[in-house]
């Protein structure tokens, strides 16, 4: 989304269009999670069995297993239910349905992790270094694209002007000109879009791992593929019985981890701001600095009379602050996931962008960071077509001069002066 932003044109018309355009991918994104807020909020509100599970599981006593966008768990006044797949009986268990195997493939690998270290924290931190080792192409090919892009940013100025005079008023051809110097250069503008919704998209099924599957009392039906067991561990827990009684209350996994329980939310104090209770979270905060630590590296240089580059950079640092304000409703785990995602986004920034624009801060623009070259440094491809697109045609300042000079044809019919005629 930041190198379709950049590609817009710089006229006083098209700036107004770009910064229209930068306003409603930050709506689009807040709201993205804000819709993650309102699925955790739905997830702790009062639900019957009989609303949320399939008919089979309210008569088996059992609880229908959340797919990736929407998650179901007990009232807290009903009985725990034991955790199992959802079924296809109407349109939205459809949808369970079908998300289902993410969420046990996660789940399943989560907890083998958990069953070799004995640490939740441990096991949801490799569970997302292994996602991002899966990823890593992908996001890798994000970054170089983003990278080619700020590199060609001067020259796309001038050939925006240059086309801005050459076709004025039709945006489509001028468009079709972007696309063929894209093309001539072997950039495309929307390599980056699938990585970065892989990533907002892996927060949804992350968040049911582990505000559900890791805090059931007995998940031990999602350990099972094709009805044989591939997790060694004993669901429900054995020391949670006294007396023969089970306590359900008790997830089967010991989700705490220094005093603070993985599967809920982790809040030092609660600001009420203008009718609104903000739950303080020191892992939310950590996550806003990562965050904003990875943005500032990628984040475009500025250029005057340029406003979209100015609103990358200005939407670039206030998403993300927009993570503080789920500290008090998404569970420590995913903060944690975030945090330690964030830190391999901004390692493999550094590998291959260095330092980028994060110096100079608040003016310190240390020795170390000056000249820097990455150890994988970003180059334009090789030119395949050179000199064909229609971007290519155009005149360079020098060339234009020398096209005007030549269409003024000398004046050989000079007519000679009153004073010099004979009468």
């Amino acid at each position: 989304m930041d190198t379709t932003l950049s590609a817009e044109m710089t006229s006083p018309a098209s700036g107004r269009h770009s910064r229209s355009r930068a306003r409603w991918v930050v709506l689009g994104l807040f709201l993205a999670l804000l819709a993650l807020a309102v699925v955790a909020c739905g997830t702790a509100a009062t639900s019957s069995p009989s609303q949320n599970a399939s008919p089979a599981a309210a008569q088996a006593g059992q609880t229908a297993v959340p797919g990736a966008s929407a998650v179901s768990s007990p009232a807290p006044t009903a009985t725990p239910e034991p955790l199992m797949a959802a079924q296809p009986t109407d349109l939205w268990g459809l949808v369970n349905w079908a998300f289902t195997p993410i969420f046990q493939a996660l789940l399943i690998i989560l907890v083998d992790i958990y069953a070799v270290t004995g640490n939740v924290l441990i096991a949801i931190v490799v569970l997302t270094l292994l996602i991002r080792l899966l990823t890593y192409r992908l996001s890798a090919r994000q970054l170089v694209s983003q990278k080619r892009m700020q590199m060609l940013q001067p020259e796309l100025r001038t050939l925006n002007k240059e086309l801005e005079k050459r076709y004025k008023g039709d945006r489509a051809t001028m468009m079709q000109a972007q696309q063929a110097f894209y093309k001539e250069r072997g950039v495309s503008p929307t390599a980056g879009c699938l990585p970065a919704f892989l990533q907002m998209g892996m927060l949804i099924p992350m968040y049911s791992v582990i505000r559900i599957g890791l805090t059931n009392f007995d998940p031990s039906s999602m350990f099972k593929v094709f009805g044989l067991p591939v997790v060694p561990l004993t669901c429900p827990n054995p020391a949670h019985y006294t007396n023969g009684v089970l306590d359900k209350a008790l997830p089967c996994i010991n989700t705490v981890v220094a005093g603070v329980d993985m599967g809920k939310e982790q809040v030092l104090f609660n600001l009420p701001i203008l009718g609104f209770t903000l739950g303080v979270s020191i892992l939310a905060i950590i996550a806003a600095l990562l965050q904003l630590i990875q943005s500032r590296m990628m984040m475009p240089p500025a250029v005057e009379n340029d406003p979209s580059a100015s609103t990358q950079r200005t939407m670039m640092i206030m998403m993300p602050l927009f993570s503080l304000l789920y500290g008090g409703i998404l569970p420590a785990g995913l903060f944690i996931y975030w945090i330690a995602t964030s830190l391999f986004s901004i390692v493999q920034q550094f590998l291959i962008i260095g330092w980028g624009s994060m110096f100079p801060i608040f003016g310190w623009d240390p020795a170390f960071a000056r000249g820097y070259t990455p150890r994988f440094p970003v180059t334009m491809p090789t030119v395949a077509e050179s000199g064909k697109s229609l971007a290519a045609t155009r005149f360079k300042p020098d060339e234009r001069r020398a096209s005007a000079a030549s269409t003024v044809r000398p004046n050989t019919h000079r007519r000679a002066s009153r004073r010099g005629r004979r009468r």
